[in-house]
């Protein structure tokens, strides 16, 4: 099953064009893998408590189409293992009123510990083994 979040575009976020600023999403991609790690038992803040950090080692995104002010979209948020030490997070932006695609991205990541050494906790490490490698 696939995870979403809704969210609504706030004015402040777009930028001379009336449209969102390009750097707006990854705010809203970064909220939604968030979400979908609490969702799942996840507590991002308690890892960073215990030195364990959870990083960003790689981001893809497709920009399709651009959001407005008050636009209502979801992001769908879908896991996916990459090794055994890498994860990633499918995610599709989709404006709600006509279910158009704004906007795909794959963001890859690792965590790392207080020494910066790449593993997975077994909290994350659990969470991603129902999702096999492509």
């Amino acid at each position: 099953m696939t995870f979403k979040v809704d969210f609504k575009v706030r004015h402040y976020e777009c930028d001379l064009q009336g449209i969102v600023n390009n750097s707006v999403y990854f705010n809203y991609l970064e909220h939604a893998r968030h979400e979908f790690l609490f969702a799942n038992g996840v507590d991002f803040a308690l890892l960073a408590k215990q030195k364990v950090n959870l990083v960003v080692i790689r981001s893809e995104v497709d920009y399709k189409h651009s959001l407005v002010p008050d636009d209502e979209f979801y992001i769908a948020v879908e896991p996916e293992r990459i090794s055994r030490i890498k994860f990633a997070f499918k995610q599709t932006l989709v404006r709600k009123h006509d279910n158009k695609v704004m906007l795909q991205a794959k963001v890859i990541g690792t965590s790392v510990n207080e020494k910066g050494r790449p593993f997975l906790p077994p909290e994350i490490d659990n969470l991603f083994k129902n999702y096999t490698l492509d």
